[in-house]
């Protein structure tokens, strides 16, 4: 009973940090700015215009962890089908309490890869024209239940762009959990400081199934 006790105290604590969401904005903002800290970051609503469109059914929402500018747990929840990844850093991923995992695979000419239109922005036709002619499949515009899709195995390659941080920290801890790799798209380790500005352009992540697909699709990426 201490036990239980002592670990809904931690929780209780953890709640109560500091939390950034994309509709409301910062809750404790001052508590982010200090050292050593959890932070919060929420998006409701990932995917807003499937939400609301046809495609009712491609949104999530996402829900992250943060501690020392890394990302240490990540939620992707879809409602409507009633799918549930959670990550967590060190002990895995799962879809509904069930263990996932990612297949690396080797040949890029064979990946799965889900890219965003090439007009949406000068990013997305860079992605578009180092990668489309060089993968298996090409798809679009997946939003945030493709990432669980890749930790699931069913798909390769995410390469997005024009970010928020609560568009993709969630996705981390999930993608990384099943045995995936995300990285920026030099292939620098994504951190997040609460005091630093967004880039501009927003984020740019690579999403893949592991390491060995990992770094062709980063080298892809630079040409």
């Amino acid at each position: 009973m201490a036990k239980s006790h002592m670990e809904l105290n931690q929780l209780s604590q953890i709640a109560n940090k500091a939390a950034d969401a994309a509709e409301t904005g910062w809750h404790n903002r001052d508590n982010a700015l200090l050292p050593n800290q959890f932070i919060w970051v929420l998006d409701p609503i990932d995917g807003t215009s499937s939400f609301v469109g046809k495609d009712n059914s491609a949104f999530g929402i996402l829900i992250a962890l943060v501690y020392n500018r890394k990302p240490i747990i990540g939620c992707i929840d879809q409602p409507i089908l009633k799918l549930r990844w959670i990550g967590i850093k060190g002990k895995g991923t799962t879809i509904n309490g069930q263990k996932v995992s990612t297949l690396d695979c080797c040949d890029l000419d064979k990946t799965r890869v889900h890219l965003k239109v090439p007009n949406y922005n000068d990013d997305a036709k860079r992605a578009y024209d180092c990668l489309s002619k060089k993968v298996g499949k090409r798809l679009f515009n997946g939003n945030c239940i493709v990432f669980g899709e890749l930790a699931s195995g069913f798909v390769d390659v995410v390469v997005d762009c024009a970010l928020d941080p609560y568009d993709f920290l969630a996705l981390v801890p999930v993608v990384e959990g099943a045995g995936g790799v995300v990285t920026d798209w030099e292939g620098r380790e994504l951190l997040w400081d609460a005091s630093t500005p967004v880039p501009d352009g927003g984020f740019k992540i690579v999403a893949t199934a592991g390491k060995n697909i990992h770094q062709r699709v980063i080298s892809a990426l630079s040409q």
